[in-house]
């Protein structure tokens, strides 16, 4: 048997889903978390051979609790089940550690087979995120800046204007708070060190004059 976490907060969602494993003859549903911090605690504790995670919950979102899992159990096979295919969410799930990333809109019987192949040492992905990973090998570099929200970018432009955080939040009207995370998250996007290398890549790539 294959032992099964589903983490996902909706009930509903999980009703279904874990109806149509329980009826499988080589998978068991052993347990269902309904947040994040509950999929940790429940991994860590019974070490299931498959987590099925979502992505968006309540106190904890899936792709952190996807990196607390693989930094306390390597090990772990994680398949990522959400509705979302955007790079903000994609690419940060795989890079905290999930194998397979499936959309909810898969029919039950491929999960199914994503959990058996992925038990069995398989990466399954959805198409559209194996050519997303393609664009992202040809050209590493250039693929970087299309991590950044529109929020970001407009961000990265100010900063290569000289601008300072609390002259960034006065002209984009929001907190100097919230600046300070969109600088955080686009240094993490572009995998670079600090504000200067940031601005550096932005000239480099043609994104400010």
């Amino acid at each position: 048997m294959i032992n099964v976490l589903f983490a996902d907060d909706h009930e509903m969602v999980r009703i279904g889903v874990t109806s149509y494993l329980s009826a499988q003859p080589d998978i068991h549903v052993i347990a269902e978390a309904d947040d994040g911090e509950e999929a940790v605690k429940l991994a860590l504790e019974l070490k299931p051979d498959i987590i099925l995670m979502d992505l968006v919950m309540k106190e904890m979102d899936g792709i952190e609790a996807t990196r607390l899992i693989m930094e306390q159990w390597p090990e772990a096979k994680i398949i990522i089940v959400t509705s979302f295919l955007d790079d903000e969410k994609v690419y940060p799930a795989l890079e905290a550690g999930a194998t397979s990333y499936m959309l909810k809109t898969s029919k039950a019987e491929e999960i199914a087979k994503a959990i058996r192949a992925t038990y069995e040492g398989q990466t399954v992905l959805e198409p559209e995120v194996t050519g997303k990973l393609m664009n992202r090998m040809r050209s590493p570099q250039e693929q970087l800046h299309e991590r950044l929200t529109e929020r970001e970018k407009e961000v990265l432009l100010l900063l290569a204007q000289g601008k300072t955080n609390q002259e960034i939040a006065d002209q984009l009207f929001i907190s100097l708070k919230t600046v300070k995370v969109h600088v955080s998250n686009l240094l993490a996007k572009l995998e670079v060190q600090d504000r200067t290398q940031a601005v550096i890549y932005a000239f480099r790539h043609h994104l400010v004059d």
